[in-house]
């Protein structure tokens, strides 16, 4: 069990009340079961790791159906995330260190990946993006065997497993790869920076040192809409254009988001479903992200009476070609919620 776990059984959890308890009576023993559910982790010596099983082919199968609408089938493409593939030879995997990554170049996953548990927990927790933890333990095998397979690190008819999966660990082009910083580790070294910090009577400006860049703000949906609303930490309004940089904090709350409205639906906040459906992660309102912006949709279709039916079944069943090349997943949404969704878009997507 990782120490994670262990510290939240123990601190929020736990329930008997003993003299060192600051406070006795709140919270409960942990059952095994919500322990087991939090204690999914997989560790680089394996430890967590569940048996199952997967082939290369299984892999292809359920990665042409789930994964290469995003990362291409044969995971080189960078239309919506870096690729996976790429950038390694096989020299790279028998020394276990990357060359390339000595240049300047654009990484790829198997360029970086230094664990292979590390790639098998992060599809398993993760994958795919619109319905993580829907793939069964012996798919994550599978669709890791795939991936493997087009990174040329095991042949066509490779079946991984908990065992052979140790295997595919001494194979990894970039297993040699991690760099221990020892001033990370212990307050006893240097620190692997060597700004001196001013405490008292500083004379230099301080202010915004980073910010979006304008093609990734509401990449994620509102920032505003997902922090608290006090306290020094407030999330950016990237529904607003980028503020001039300012050396004081806000001593404001962020304005509250806008409710926005559909046909037929009251006072529904649309927006917000648009937001927690991942529809805003390739739309905005106003610009092109990955796919067309909102406006463009509803320019395109306002004199189409039968679009609103179309664009529904659209959404719900995914698919590409309208807009580009990069495809569209399907999404689970109600019916009721997909035509008020796509009402919204048609009316040009108002905050209000």
């Amino acid at each position: 069990m990782s120490r994670f776990i262990r510290l939240l059984a123990l601190l929020l959890l736990s329930g008997a009340a003993t003299a060192s308890e600051p406070y006795p009576g709140i919270g409960r023993t942990a059952l095994p079961a919500e322990i087991a559910a939090w204690d999914i982790d997989v560790r680089p010596d394996f430890k967590g790791l569940p048996p199952g099983s997967g082939s290369v082919a299984q892999g292809q199968v359920i990665w042409d159906n789930r994964c290469a609408s995003c990362h291409g089938t044969f995971g080189e493409s960078n239309e919506v995330f870096s690729p996976i593939v790429g950038g390694t030879t096989a020299e790279d995997i028998r020394v276990g260190r990357v060359k390339a990554l000595q240049e300047p170049v654009a990484r790829t996953t198997f360029m970086k990946v230094s664990a292979i548990s590390t790639l098998w927990d992060y599809i398993h927790r993760a994958m795919p993006w619109n319905a993580p933890k829907s793939l069964k333990t012996d798919e994550v095998y599978a669709v890791l065997a795939y991936m493997l397979n087009l990174a040329d690190i095991v042949p066509e008819g490779f079946v991984l497993n908990e065992k052979t999966i140790r295997d595919v660990q001494e194979r990894l082009p970039n297993r040699n790869g991690k760099v221990k910083y020892e001033g990370l580790w212990s307050i006893a070294s240097k620190g692997d920076v060597s700004n001196v910090a001013c405490m008292k009577d500083c004379k230099q400006e301080i202010g915004v040192a980073s910010s979006l860049p304008e093609f990734a703000r509401g990449t994620h949906g509102n920032l505003a809409e997902q922090q608290r609303t006090v306290g020094p930490a407030r999330g950016t309004d990237t529904e607003k254009p980028a503020a001039v940089a300012s050396a004081a904090p806000p001593s404001v709350a962020a304005p509250a988001p806008a409710t926005v409205t559909a046909a037929g639906k009251g006072a529904r906040p649309v927006l917000e479903l648009a937001t927690k459906s991942n529809c805003m992660t390739c739309h905005q309102v106003e610009k092109r992200v990955v796919g067309p912006s909102f406006a463009e949709v509803a320019k395109k279709y306002k004199d189409d009476p039968a679009a609103e039916g179309r664009l529904v079944e659209k959404v719900k069943r995914g698919g590409a070609g309208a807009w580009g090349s990069i495809p569209m997943p399907p999404n689970a949404l109600k019916d009721e919620d997909l035509k008020s969704l796509v009402k919204w878009v048609l009316a040009g997507a108002p905050a209000k």
